[in-house]
Order: C-alpha cells, then sequence, then structure tokens
C-alpha cells in the first residue's frame, strides 16, 4: 500500500506536469489577427518559444510531451502558459488530443470575412512556398484552405467538445478597437491586463504586403530546412537565422499578387455563405457583410 509519502509525491508530479502545458490555445483560424496576438500576448502569458507554433497537437503529436514541454521550459511558476496556434481550428485530431491532455484549457477563436481571409492564407501560404499553385487551383487542391474557411461546423464541434470553454470573437471587433478586444480575451483566458502601445494598437495585421517568392524552389527548400529543424527540436538556428535576415534571401521578391475579380468574389461569397450563416445562428450575430462582395 502507497504510503502518504509516495501518494503525495505522485500528485505533486502530476501538478507540475500540467503546470508545464498550456492552460489556453489561440487556435485561429489562420490569418485573423493570431501573429499580433502572439506578439501582444507574450508580455503577459508564456508562449511557446522560440517556436510561435510547435503543431504539437495536428502533426507532432507522436513526438510526445517532453518534445512539446520543452517549448515551455524556461516558463516562470508566475505566468500562465498559452500557445497561438492557428491550425488547430480545422483539426479534429487537435481538438480531440487537447479535450484528453488538457481537458480544462480555455480555446479562443477569432472570425473575418471568409473571403479575405481566405485570400490572405493562400497568399501566405504561396510566400513561403508551401504551394505552388494560382489561387483558383489552389482552392481545389489545397484542403485547408476551404477546411478551415468551414466555421459554423468546427466551431460547433469545439464547442461539443469543450463546451464554455471555446470563446469566439470577431476580427473586425479587434481592427474596430485593439484594447477592448485584447482587454475581453484576457480575462477570458485569465491573463492580467495590458495597454497597448499606440504602434501595437495601430498594427493589427502584419504581412498583407507579401509577394510571390523569387524562386518558389528556393523558398520551397528553406521552408522545408525550417519544419525539419523545428521537429528535431533546433528551434533555436530557425530563431538566429530570421533575426540575422536570412528569411528574406527567400521570401518576396517575386511580382506582386493578382487581385480577385468581382465574379472570382462573387462566386466565394456564395461558396461560404452556408457557414457564414451556421455562425450567424451559433454566435446570435449579423454577418450580412461576409455574404455579399
Amino acid at each position: 500500500m502507497a504510503s502518504n509519502g509516495s501518494r503525495n509525491q505522485t500528485r505533486s508530479h502530476a501538478e507540475d506536469s500540467m503546470q508545464s502545458l498550456p492552460s489556453f490555445f489561440v487556435i485561429g483560424p489562420p490569418r485573423t489577427g493570431t501573429s499580433w496576438l502572439h506578439t501582444v500576448l507574450s508580455q503577459a502569458a508564456w508562449l511557446s518559444s522560440p517556436t510561435k507554433e510547435t503543431r504539437f497537437f495536428d502533426k507532432h503529436f507522436h513526438r510526445g510531451l517532453d518534445w512539446y514541454r520543452s517549448h515551455y521550459r524556461k516558463a516562470p511558476a508566475d505566468r500562465r502558459i498559452g500557445e497561438i496556434a492557428p491550425t488547430y481550428f480545422a483539426s479534429a485530431e487537435a481538438r480531440e488530443r487537447i479535450a484528453r491532455v488538457v481537458p480544462d484549457a480555455k480555446v479562443v477563436c477569432t472570425f473575418r470575412n471568409p473571403v479575405d481571409r481566405v485570400l490572405s492564407l493562400y497568399r501566405l501560404k504561396r510566400a513561403y512556398g508551401l504551394i505552388p499553385w494560382d489561387f483558383e487551383e489552389a482552392m481545389e487542391r489545397d484542403p485547408e484552405l476551404m477546411e478551415s474557411s468551414r466555421y459554423g461546423s468546427h466551431l460547433e464541434a469545439w464547442q461539443k467538445t469543450l463546451g464554455s470553454q471555446v470563446f469566439s470573437t470577431i476580427f473586425e471587433d479587434m481592427q474596430r478597437d485593439p484594447q477592448s478586444y485584447l482587454d475581453t480575451l484576457v480575462d477570458f483566458v485569465g491573463v492580467r491586463r495590458l495597454q497597448l502601445a499606440p504602434s501595437q494598437a495601430a498594427r493589427v495585421l502584419a504581412s498583407e504586403g507579401m509577394t510571390e517568392p523569387r524562386s518558389y524552389r528556393w523558398t520551397r527548400g528553406a521552408a522545408m530546412v525550417a519544419d525539419w529543424s523545428k521537429a528535431h527540436r533546433l528551434d533555436t538556428v530557425v530563431a538566429r537565422a530570421k533575426h540575422l535576415g536570412f528569411m528574406k534571401l527567400f521570401l518576396g521578391g517575386g511580382p506582386a499578387f493578382p487581385e480577385l475579380s468581382s465574379s472570382e468574389r462573387l462566386k466565394l461569397h456564395q461558396r461560404f455563405r452556408p457557414e457564414v450563416e451556421k455562425l450567424e445562428a451559433i454566435l446570435n450575430r449579423d454577418l450580412s457583410a461576409w455574404k455579399h462582395p
């Protein structure tokens, strides 16, 4: 029979293990201001470092919890731990694993006009050499573009899994009043309130000015090396390369992305409309502006 000391030691170890895991996740979907939130929240919470997105719960789960905890090994005891993880939103595996591993975690979603968001996501992926296609072909061949746009369906699934631990916000609210948006978010996840500097309040969404890469092959190769390095705990190498400006050698430099025509925008609005209406019903909020060009 285990002694009280052994039981207390086991309980203490379990508590320490849970403390080294996130108590909240900001799950996007992608291109909804998550980079801005990472910069801001890092002032009061402890986020994964030096990699911003570990992709543990959707891509690297097989590497185990020790691998995941290594991204938070320097977290002080007096700070909430969190992860900015926009790829988790559309992942059923991530949802189920989070519910199993950190069942008390808070989850934050931010929704943006789906046409603007999917175009922004396409441009980001193209700029980083992740996809080789033009926009029309990418919409048919890259599952993430459509899957991450299924706002109502995925939000409903998250709510069924984690209930009131899921908090939904709107990107336009972030743009219109960043301070109020941030106050509401940090209150929900249990992080102290932050006063935004004027420069932070004015810069909600960065990197919208990205262009095509100079060379898709070189940019793609650099992205693959970076992903391999992160997976093998060489995050500091990638972070150092970014700090020294090496990524600028591979990003951008090509022609500007073409704008969508009115007819193309109309088709996208019609394509996304069912999910927007489903989201409207869940949030009890009028999103008419997202239904028409």
